[in-house]
């Protein structure tokens, strides 16, 4: 299950990776937009204030996800109209994108931070770039930080034998590639594409009276499946043993943590290959 609101405690770092994928893509009037594995809908939501005349869906497999999102555009539309500006709403939807199709009008796909949870995602890629129109946009991200001391140490407290298991299954140490290989796999579906990685050095506050700033922030994402899969008193002690590693491997400088974070971007064209060399 996931949860918006420990999702959303920084916010701010895991929006910026959205916001440079985007600053790539060149669309200027599509007609429908989607964005895949949308969450709480706070970034789905600037899709719309950048095409206004565009049909904008959110699609995200979380029925916790898709209801707050709706919730959030619901407000969102509130407040618009009673400053006198109409707009309209962006659709959420519920569903898998494993199983999504683009409709013929779908100009520009993004898909943030959400592919590192499908495995095999890359048939996916070259379907959805020969699904979609000549000239349409894929714009895809995945975290790149898998060889770090924080998915490193995660998996170290997985493999003891109180939790291997139950867990073994849960975590793979190489769900995405490299930008060279998603770049050659686009290439050869047809697309122009721009490649590269990023690594962003996030500086997280670190208070004496709480818990670990990375252990907090990876509750948010890579340790949703291990908190599902262990019951309270097993999620407790895993917990308690990852925040000790963690401390650690990130120890607390000036008040905060320095949290390197590495992120794989891509971003295709359909078509556009066959355009140049026509």
């Amino acid at each position: 299950m996931w949860d918006p609101t420990t999702y959303l405690r920084y916010g701010d770092e895991r929006s910026r990776p959205f916001h440079d994928l985007l600053a790539r893509v060149g669309a200027e009037r599509p007609r429908a937009v989607v964005d895949l594995g949308c969450g709480p809908g706070t970034l789905t939501a600037t899709l719309a204030g950048r095409w206004p005349g565009s049909r904008i869906t959110g699609l995200d497999s979380s029925v916790e996800m898709i209801d707050e999102a709706r919730a959030r555009a619901r407000t969102r539309v509130r407040a618009l109209a009673g400053a006198g500006v109409a707009t309209e709403p962006v659709t959420f939807t519920v569903g898998d994108v494993r199983a999504w199709h683009p409709a013929p009008d779908v100009d520009v796909v993004v898909c943030n931070a959400v592919l590192q949870w499908v495995p095999d995602h890359q048939e996916l890629l070259t379907r959805w770039a020969a699904e979609l129109p000549s000239g349409a946009w894929l714009a895809i991200q995945v975290p790149g930080n898998f060889a770090a001391p924080s998915h490193r140490a995660l998996r170290e407290v997985a493999r003891r034998d109180r939790w291997r298991d139950t867990l073994a299954p849960l975590l793979r140490e190489a769900p995405v590639d490299d930008p060279t290989d998603y770049a050659a796999l686009l290439v050869g579906a047809g697309c122009a594409v721009d490649a590269w990685e990023t690594t962003y050095v996030h500086l997280l506050p670190a208070a004496a009276d709480a818990d670990h700033p990375v252990l907090t922030w990876m509750e948010g994402t890579a340790l949703r499946p291990v908190r599902a899969a262990l019951d309270a008193a097993g999620w407790a002690d895993f917990r308690a043993e990852l925040g000790v590693r963690l401390a650690q491997a990130y120890p607390v400088r000036q008040g905060q943590v320095y949290f390197p974070f590495r992120r794989i971007f891509v971003v295709a064209r359909t078509g556009a290959r066959a355009e140049e060399n026509s």
